[in-house]
């Protein structure tokens, strides 16, 4: 038997008014105690279900900026496609205007006549007129999940 009990006897202490204050506050500390220990664990349940709904929140903010990001990239690949497309075709007009201010010098050469030359635009006065394709550097939202 645990040596923590205290026998019940008939001895008389029990009506000891020391006794009954003795055991009222054991009475009082350990409902308090129980009291306190269902506080710490409604409290705990709370910052578990407050954990839980912030990172279920984070999740659909890291799904909503994925898809913005792969929105983005796959737009970005559209222009950039386009973008040379039109590279291209500028290179293309570009030679044709060669060709034809070519023809125009002939032409001045052989009549003996002024013919207007229209100037055939340097991509080194404007820089940042890329006359090739940049070649960027993707990234894919899938890098960004843990």
């Amino acid at each position: 038997m645990s040596s923590k009990k205290r026998p019940t006897t008939s001895s008389g202490s029990d009506s000891d008014p020391r006794y009954a204050m003795v055991d009222e506050r054991k009475r009082k500390r350990m409902i308090s105690n129980r009291e306190s220990a269902r506080r710490s664990r409604m409290k705990k349940q709370k910052q578990l279900e407050d954990l839980i709904n912030e990172g279920s929140q984070l999740q659909n903010e890291i799904n909503q900026l994925t898809q913005s990001i792969n929105t983005t990239s796959q737009r970005y690949v559209e222009i950039e496609s386009g973008n040379n497309v039109l590279r291209a075709q500028a290179m293309e007009l570009t030679d044709r205007l060669r060709s034809l201010n070519s023809v125009l010098h002939i032409v001045e050469e052989v009549s003996g006549m002024a013919v207007e030359i229209p100037e055939i635009p340097d991509p080194l006065l404007k820089p940042w007129h890329v006359p090739c394709p940049l070649q960027p550097i993707m990234a894919s939202a899938e890098m960004f999940h843990c």
